[in-house]
């Protein structure tokens, strides 16, 4: 509700005009174009002047409000002076709400008592309101929880039940409800109320309740008397020498227990871990839970101080007396007493503090202590505990909760690049309400200005991000500064010896800092060392401060790319190499914009290629080739570059051969040629493997022997030249085994798992599938093409359901990757499934689309063989005339292609279409001839793909006997070499 300078409320009769108004107050102050009114009051019919009509409604406010001037326009639009409004007023009641609860209790009523019914009810359906509507209600939820969490803890009735009724889902609200139920009495309602919650969250979200509800359910089922009783007028945590808890402490059930069971067991426990995690929170809250210290728990904030004995004293009400030293006089007083101290930040103090700890725990044996900081204290029997950031679910469930938002991919994006650290994540939820939670993810690589305020009962060195770090940065010594803000370059972390040759420095142990950084919780330990997000940061402005920034960069970029040359990915090293290089993705990735690009991509083409990083690979390598660099480098990016086009499916232009030396053409002929064997002139792939083959036996390159023999057997098939494939297999398996190159070994199994699918040895083709997965599985490679080799097997044994699962999840990794021929393969099992299932269309959906690519990259074959299919699927629904179009279109690309395996499916799809068109006898010719070509290369159809041929044979002996049958077959096979050019079986017809 509005108010007009009177104090009495704003009455606004007509409803556009009530509208208008909300509008504006929605906007807060904020001036609103005309087109933006316009659209949120007529939407998308406005009347045939809406200026106009604009216009005449602000003129209605005005004289509704009483006040010319209470509607200003200004050069962004119209905006309303501020009057006083509920929704401002309990928002700005909120802000300032202090943490005593009494006074806290009175605020919260005064900012609930301002609410008089739903937010902007008039206009609750309107489009522009709705955000606001539900903003508001949020902050009011919240309000209600927070008043009931206080009252509960000042032992005050609290009743819920209304709102639970309401809003059934909110776990805050619940844990107030059943906690108010059961101090009130009525545990089994409690425990009903929860068990309502986690069956709703279960059916309607599919998720578990928070660990903090499932905590306070077990709570009540163990009838804990915490819970019971209402603490006294100061509370308990005060009369122990505690601060009350202002909000509850999230996702760090785990940590306490274990606090809690080091402290049952050790007499001193510091909690470790960098700035803003949490340490003195969980210290706190531990404390606050101990039972087992009846002479008191007491706390020393020791950050502001020089002197930890004059707060120690003063924290156990010990007085100085000039005539015996102070820690004397502490002992004394701790001496024989059952007493926890809880020394908060101690990290600036480490030295004192570890010299007054060791004395009183030798003096007072009862004594245990719980201390906070970024470095351990280095006292005999310390037990450390190193307080982790916030697990991702975690830290969404506090950034929401502290936001007041629903938890979405923006708030985990937050989260994970504030690493999770609890007091990062409540500085970022302060700027949500200005920023909403999408831009302040975009925003975060300018963090230290955005987040720039905090709560300002927080310690100053807790009010900012910056702050955060400049307090851990400020205790460093100055070499410690200098590998810090070294460390910084990397992506990622690094390892020993990469910040030993980019941090390196005269003078300095670079071993020895990193230690004392991991030691100050600003590093985590090794083998990879790692900095915070937000520490990394921070490191880089302090280098471009130092103006050591291109300096180090340099040494960065000289290191990473000397790391993937020395790579060894072909031979026995090749899956340590694979994981090191995985590790280093991210300096790699940033090496890449270094002074030598072409260098660095060349070294880590390989390597793409076998994670299957296509679309990395191809932009790396442009990128590099626009920096330019000697030719010879140029030549060899090119030609990379090239064979990840053909692989993504593109076409790919023309490598400057002659500027490659001779192993650099050696590597071109084999690998253009290795990765698009199925496609293109088979003439040309043949001519460069032989070249290949030829320069890598001169060369000595024993695995560039076994890469080209197996293409070579690879490209066997087209001929249907099983022996060769057999042969150059075996010899490629051969070399690579020797090699320990399990790539190449799997490469070198897919060729003879090729020929005992074509033989039909499904059992031996499996086996060796099997392997090559395996093999594969060994370097973290899925391939799509091995996958989908399964699934083909699993089709020509009639599990279709197999199949399909195998052909599907080979075409995902396929379009994950890029793997254009790959996709192409999981697709046409997919087409052989549905159409051997009856379901032509889908086995024509599947295929159709292809077409026009395989034209494009020379895909001849696949072209016949899809159009094999796609007559069979005519055929079997019956439509002789389109099955036999398909089917003579198909024969022509097979002859074309010269295989002769390729020729006799083409020729078994015709028989099927002119059996089906009642020409029995030239059917028969086809099935002889085709069953000849198949003999002739000594691969004969297995019993696993004749279901075609059988059907087609089921037809034509319908309509002829027995004899007529054999003679048109016989036929077929003896006119086998009159119908055969000599220049690739192009004269095969069958009309």
């Amino acid at each position: 509700m509005a108010w007009d300078d009177s104090g009495e409320p704003l009455h606004v009769a007509e409803p556009k005009v009530r509208a208008l108004l909300a509008d504006l107050l929605v906007h807060e102050g904020r001036s609103v174009s005309a087109d933006r009114l316009i659209e949120d009051l007529w939407g998308a019919r406005p009347s045939r002047n809406p200026v106009g009509t604009l216009q005449a409604r602000i003129s209605q406010l005005r004289r509704a409000l009483g006040d010319p001037g209470a509607i200003v326009r200004g050069p962004g639009g119209y905006r309303v002076v501020a009057r006083r409004v509920d929704a401002s007023g309990f928002e700005e009641l909120l802000a300032r709400r202090t943490s005593a609860p009494r006074e806290r209790v009175a605020e919260l009523e005064e900012a609930l008592a301002l609410w008089r019914g739903p937010a902007y009810a008039d206009v609750a359906d309107l489009d522009f309101a709705r955000p606001a509507i539900t903003r508001l209600e949020e902050l009011r939820l919240a309000a209600v929880e927070e008043l009931s969490e206080v009252r509960l803890a000042l032992g005050e009735p609290v009743e819920v039940g209304d709102l639970v009724a309401g809003h059934p889902l909110r776990e805050r609200l619940r844990a107030v409800h059943m906690h108010a139920l059961y101090r009130a009495g009525r545990q089994s309602e409690a425990l009903a109320t929860y068990t309502d919650l986690r069956e709703r969250l279960a059916g309607e979200l599919g998720l578990d309740p928070s660990p903090e509800v499932v905590d306070l359910h077990a709570r009540i089922l163990r009838q804990d008397p915490a819970l019971a009783a209402a603490p006294g007028p100061a509370g308990a945590a005060a009369a122990r020498g505690l601060p009350a808890a202002l909000v509850a402490l999230v996702g760090r059930d785990g940590e306490l227990e274990e606090v809690a069971g080091l402290l049952a067991r050790e007499r001193l426990v510091t909690l470790t871990g960098p700035g803003g995690v949490g340490k003195t929170s969980l210290a706190l809250e531990a404390a606050r839970r101990d039972a087992q210290h009846p002479d008191g728990v007491h706390l020393a904030e020791l950050a502001g101080t020089a002197h930890p004995a004059d707060v120690l004293a003063a924290a156990i009400g010990v007085r100085d007396d000039s005539s015996t030293p102070l820690e004397t006089r502490i002992a004394q007083a701790l001496r024989g007493r059952r007493v926890l101290l809880v020394l908060d930040n101690c990290e600036h103090l480490v030295e004192p503090v570890a010299q007054l700890v060791a004395a009183l725990l030798k003096a007072a044996p009862e004594l245990r202590v719980l201390a906070t900081s970024q470095e351990p204290l280095g006292v005999t029997g310390e037990r450390v505990h190193v307080v982790p950031p916030l697990a991702e679910d975690d830290a969404v469930r506090l950034f929401a909760t502290r936001a007041g938002i629903e938890p979405g991919p923006a708030v985990r994006t937050i989260c994970r690049r504030l690493d999770g650290i609890p007091l990062a994540l409540e500085l970022a939820a302060t700027r949500v309400r200005a920023l909403g939670a999408d831009e302040l993810a975009r925003r975060l690589d300018d963090r230290f200005r955005l987040l720039s305020s905090g709560m300002r009962d927080a310690p100053a060195r807790q009010r900012t991000l910056r702050a955060m770090i400049d307090w851990s940065w400020e205790l460093l010594s100055e070499p410690e500064r200098l590998v810090l803000r070294r460390l910084a370059v990397h992506a990622d972390g690094c390892t020993l010896e990469a910040a030993e040759q980019v941090c390196a420095e005269p003078g300095h142990d670079v071993l020895d800092l990193v230690a004392r950084l991991v030691d100050r919780s600003l590093v985590t330990p090794g083998p990879r060392y790692r900095l915070l997000e937000s520490v990394a940061a921070y490191g880089v402005e302090r280098l471009r401060e130092a103006g050591e920034y291109d300096l180090v960069r340099e040494r960065h970029t000289r290191y990473y790319t000397t790391l993937a040359e020395s790579a060894e990915l072909r031979g026995h090293r090749q899956r340590e190499w694979l994981d090191r290089l995985d590790q280093e993705s991210g300096n790699l990735r940033l090496a890449l914009e270094g002074p030598e690009p072409l260098r660095l991509a060349n070294a880590m083409a390989w390597y793409w290629f076998l994670r299957g990083r296509l679309g990395e690979a191809r932009r790396s390598l442009a990128y590099a080739l626009t920096r330019g660099g000697p030719a010879g480098q140029s030549a060899m990016a090119a030609m990379w570059l090239a064979g990840f086009t053909r692989v993504i499916g593109e076409p790919a232009q023309a490598v400057p051969y002659h500027d490659l030396d001779p192993c650099g053409r050696a590597v071109h002929d084999w690998f253009l040629s290795h990765v698009s064997w199925a496609y293109g002139d088979f003439a040309v792939h043949d001519d460069q493997v032989e070249k290949a083959l030829a320069a890598f036996t001169a060369l000595g390159e024993r695995w560039g022997v076994a890469a080209a023999l197996t293409l070579r057997a690879k490209l066997a098939v087209s001929r249907g030249d099983l022996a060769t494939m057999d042969r150059d297999g075996a010899r490629g398996l051969a070399v690579f085994s020797e090699l320990g190159d399990r790539w190449g070994q799997a490469e070198a199994m897919e060729v003879l798992d090729m020929v005992a699918e074509i033989r039909g040895d499904y059992a031996e083709a499996a086996r060796l599938r099997e392997e090559e997965l395996r093999l594969a599985g060994e370097l973290g490679i899925v391939s799509p093409f091995k996958v989908s080799g399964l699934g083909r097997l699993a089709l020509l044994e009639g599990d279709y359901a197999r199949a399909d699962d195998y052909h599907e999840r080979a075409r995902a990794l396929a379009v994950e990757q890029s793997f254009k021929s790959a996709e192409e393969h999981a697709v046409i099992g997919l087409a052989i499934s549905a159409r051997r299932q009856g379901r032509y269309g889908a086995a024509e959906d599947y295929l159709l689309p292809w077409f026009a690519w395989l034209r494009q990259v020379g895909g001849t074959a696949g072209i016949a063989f899809a159009l094999a299919e796609l007559g069979f699927a005519a055929e079997q629904r019956g439509d002789a005339e389109t099955a036999l179009a398909r089917q003579q279109e198909g024969y022509a690309n097979a002859r074309a292609t010269g295989d002769p395996r390729a020729i006799a499916l083409a020729l078994e799809g015709l028989a099927g279409a002119l059996s089906l068109a009642g020409r029995a006898e030239e059917a028969a010719r086809n099935l002889g001839t085709a069953a000849a070509l198949r003999a002739s290369v000594g691969a004969p159809l297995p019993a696993g793909e004749r279901l075609d041929v059988e059907r087609a044979t089921d037809r034509i002996r319908a309509v002829l006997d027995e004899e007529e049958f054999a003679a048109a077959f016989r036929s077929g096979e003896s006119d086998l070499e009159e119908r055969l050019h000599a220049s690739g079986n192009s004269a095969i017809t069958s009309q």
